[in-house]
């Protein structure tokens, strides 16, 4: 073979990937070979580099594994997450990740929080001893004596561009296309939102080691003091377990005597926590959802947080989304709801539980509605001319 022959074929070898290369006048030279590494020795490196992935997120695996529901997996996620946490923390290989965290204003994200500080239930209204009835005077010319004055209307308290309604807005999945339409449909003028939507998926009352909204509340009616705080609690509340009990409490299945005074007595001493901190919550209800099952679940919630909201008249308030969001015609779920033309709409999204942003609008509407007979928001204008 010619000299322009080999050199032809050395080209083609070394574009194959053949190690040999063209050097000179076609001469060929192997070069290095690429050194190979055992199979073993790559699965310890995967292996470590596994192993030292954990030790860094050995909180947020943690944390994790203790939100679970109760099964195996959560008892097999804490067996291994625990040991880690340990290790991690007596080493300092926690500090990259809770550095960040704090860069990111998220330094409490690992942390789990089980105890749920509420203020103390209030007391019961004091009955005074009946008095007797006292005799209407007598008719005068024969006409029935003209009845009591009312009582004077205690004005509503007012509020203006110049001194706007500050309006907090938070809960679980299902409060955040609703928030969102919220947001949208105050305006700037007289509503002042406090930052977007505080939506956490995966949240609830029923598990403050997932996410402890009850110190949430606080900080915000301490550090923002809102006027409202418009909130949707329940999505995720349908479950017989339940943290943050007192050792050895036992509630039994979800809905049982003790669950519901247990839910009631969260529902309400978050309702005390904003009306006792010069707050007035709008708490919405659970809307009816594809799952008959769930949907019964969620009126069971309903029914508690309504009651709730009952006792507290002058401070909380029940949006109820479930009739609103029901077919007219049958009474049961529906994606699609008529508008005034007789067209459908779609409000809810095909997961059968959340809503899609007309449904929002509609939730938006109510709770505006509710805020504007609570508050006066309007007459700063006839002021201004």
């Amino acid at each position: 073979m010619d000299t322009s022959a080999r050199a032809r074929s050395a080209r083609r070898r070394a574009r194959r990937g053949d190690p040999r290369t063209v050097i000179g006048n076609g001469a060929e030279q192997r070069g290095p070979r690429r050194r190979l590494h055992p199979a073993g020795q790559a699965v310890v490196v995967a292996v470590g580099a596994l192993i030292l992935g954990a030790l860094l997120n050995a909180r947020g695996l943690h944390k994790t594994a203790q939100s679970m529901d109760t099964s195996w997996k959560r008892d097999l996620g804490l067996a291994l997450a625990k040991p880690l946490q340990t290790v991690s923390d007596n080493t300092g290989l926690d500090l990259p990740r809770r550095g960040l965290q704090s860069l990111l204003s998220r330094s409490g994200d690992d942390d789990i929080v089980t105890a749920i500080n509420l203020p103390p239930p209030p007391p019961p209204p004091v009955h005074p001893h009946p008095q007797p009835p006292v005799a209407p005077p007598p008719p005068t010319n024969g006409n029935p004596p003209p009845p009591p004055p009312a009582p004077p209307k205690k004005p509503k308290p007012a509020f203006s561009p110049q001194h706007p309604l500050k309006v907090y807005i938070g809960g679980d999945s299902l409060v955040i296309v609703p928030g969102e339409s919220l947001l949208r449909a105050m305006g700037s003028k007289v509503y002042k939102p406090i930052d977007s939507v505080d939506g956490h998926v995966s949240t609830g009352l029923e598990r403050p080691d997932v996410y402890n909204w009850f110190d949430r509340i606080r900080q915000v009616m301490k550090k923002d003091k809102p006027n409202v705080v418009v909130v949707a609690f329940g999505a995720n509340d349908d479950h017989s377990f339940m943290t943050g009990l007192k050792p050895g409490q036992s509630l039994g299945d979800f809905g049982s005597p003790a669950w519901r005074k247990e839910y009631a007595r969260r529902v309400g001493g978050f309702m005390d926590t904003v009306i006792r901190n010069g707050g007035f919550i709008v708490y919405i209800g659970m809307p009816i959802v594809s799952s008959s099952s769930e949907s019964r679940d969620f009126d069971l919630l309903n029914s508690i947080i309504y009651q709730q909201a009952q006792r507290r008249p002058q401070g909380a308030l029940y949006v109820d989304t479930y009739t609103r969001f029901a077919d007219p015609k049958t009474g049961g779920y529906a994606q699609y709801l008529p508008r005034p033309d007789g067209t459908l709409l779609k409000v809810r999204s095909d997961d059968g539980i959340h809503f899609e942003a007309p449904g929002g609008d509609i939730i938006a509407r109510l709770v505006l509605k509710a805020l504007n007979q609570r508050f006066d928001l309007t007459s700063w204008k006839h002021a201004r001319g």
